[in-house]
Formats: C-alpha cells, sequence, structure tokens
C-alpha cells in the first residue's frame, strides 16, 4: 500500500511515519505540508492512501479531499486532525476514517482495514462524490503534474467528449469530470447556455440574434462568441434584463 502523509506539522508527519513503520506492506512514497503540494504528490504518485491533516495553510484537507475524489485511481482519505468537530464534514467529503491526534497504534491499525476494505471495493457506503461544501479551485491534471483553477477565474466551462474545458484567465485546461456534476456543485455561479457549455455568470454580457436566427452569447473576456441553445434563451435574455 502507496501512502502520501499531508500534514503542515513536520512532528505530526514524523510521528505518523513512524507508526506506518511498523506494518510492512506499507510505503510512504511522499509526505506534503500543504492541501496543493498533497495533491501534486499524489498525481505524482497515485497512492492508495492519504492521511490528510484538516488545518493546513491554503487548501485546506477538506477541500483536498474533494479533489482527490475526481482522481482516477482514487486513494482512500483518512484524516488525521487534532480537532473532532470536523468529523461529520469529513465523512461529507467521503473520507474512509478520521483519526483523533495524537493517533494511536491500535486506532491507525483499525483505520488501515478499513482502508483496505475500500481498495477491495467492497465498502460501497463510501463511494460517495466527495460533497458537502463546494471547492474553491478546480483541479487539472496532465502527465504527472497538476494546475489548480481558482473558480472566480474561470470564463466558460465547454463538454468535449469525456472531458471538459476550462476556459479562464490564464488560458484553457482539462479536467475528467462531468458537466452536470459541475452544474450541480457551482449553479449560483454558471449559466447554462447550452447542453454542452456552463459560462459564469459574470462573464455574460449580452444575447446576439445572427440573420440565421442563431443566438450566441457575447462574454466579457470570450474570443468568440458561443452558441445559445433555443430552450436557453429566454431564461438567458430575463436575467439580464434583472438589475
Amino acid at each position: 500500500m502507496k501512502v502520501v502523509i499531508a500534514d503542515d506539522e513536520p512532528l505530526a508527519r514524523e510521528r505518523l511515519r513512524g507508526l506506518l513503520a511498523a506494518h510492512a506492506d506499507i510505503t510512504v512514497v511522499a509526505e506534503a505540508g500543504d492541501g496543493r503540494a498533497a495533491l501534486q504528490a499524489c498525481a505524482e504518485h497515485e497512492p492508495d492512501l492519504v492521511l490528510l491533516d484538516i488545518a493546513m495553510p491554503g487548501i485546506d484537507g477538506l477541500e483536498a479531499a474533494r479533489h482527490l475524489a475526481a482522481f482516477e485511481p482514487r486513494p482512500a482519505v483518512v484524516f488525521c486532525t487534532a480537532y473532532d468537530a470536523h468529523a461529520l464534514s469529513a465523512f461529507d467529503a467521503a473520507a474512509v476514517d478520521y483519526l483523533v491526534k495524537p493517533v494511536r497504534p491500535e486506532r491507525l491499525q483499525a483505520a488501515l482495514e478499513r482502508v483496505r476494505t475500500f481498495a477491495a471495493g467492497l465498502e460501497h457506503g463510501r463511494s460517495g462524490d466527495g460533497g458537502g461544501k463546494r471547492r474553491t479551485h478546480l483541479c487539472a491534471r496532465l502527465r504527472g503534474s497538476l494546475r489548480l483553477i481558482p473558480i472566480e477565474d474561470v470564463h466558460y466551462l465547454q463538454a468535449e467528449e469525456k472531458y471538459v474545458v476550462v476556459h479562464h484567465a490564464r488560458g484553457e485546461d482539462l479536467i475528467e469530470e462531468s458537466l452536470k456534476s459541475l452544474e450541480e456543485e457551482f449553479g449560483d455561479r454558471f449559466l447554462r447556455i447550452h447542453r454542452n457549455c456552463l459560462v459564469a455568470r459574470h462573464e455574460l454580457v449580452e444575447l446576439r440574434r445572427e440573420p440565421d436566427g442563431q443566438v450566441h452569447a457575447i462574454l466579457r473576456h470570450g474570443s468568440q462568441p458561443l452558441e445559445v441553445s433555443r430552450r436557453c434563451v429566454a431564461p438567458l435574455r430575463e436575467l439580464l434584463r434583472q438589475p
């Protein structure tokens, strides 16, 4: 079993590494001091398990877990935290287990058994999509690395075969998520203009009808107009009329 340890406290990482050393089938492949570094380590090493602290600088453990739920292969997540108040949020983020520091050897052993069950595909109750509080970034993976895209920088999202192309302030990236799931998570931020396209509300400037009757959306930062489906025209026009 390949393990990544993510905790902003070096002593906490050292303790977990020491406890894991007692398990012959465990290999610690990377350590990280924050959520961003943890996601990068997981993209590079494809671990079976991430031991994840919750209170970390930048992207915290809960948001990192929501990103990890979309990874393929998806690692099991076990939270290790000094606070038991986050337990409900942890399981909303599809964690396999939740350990309170200082982690006891027997409690870690029980968590590892749950992870093995998870890996064997027997624990269907943990097969959620990482729901709960929504993310602040989208995570694009490319050749063992990743790019975190702030949601506020996204101009529009366009489905393309099994991927979604994220058009954002610094360019374009592919993510392996469905447009439907993104609409469910960020529905108050994005508007559907077509079955294959969501546009950020603040980007939509006007709807323009062409001579052939086709309607296009004009975006604040778009390099070209985007096609609007007939069924989306009326609700979008109504929205644009609102002050």
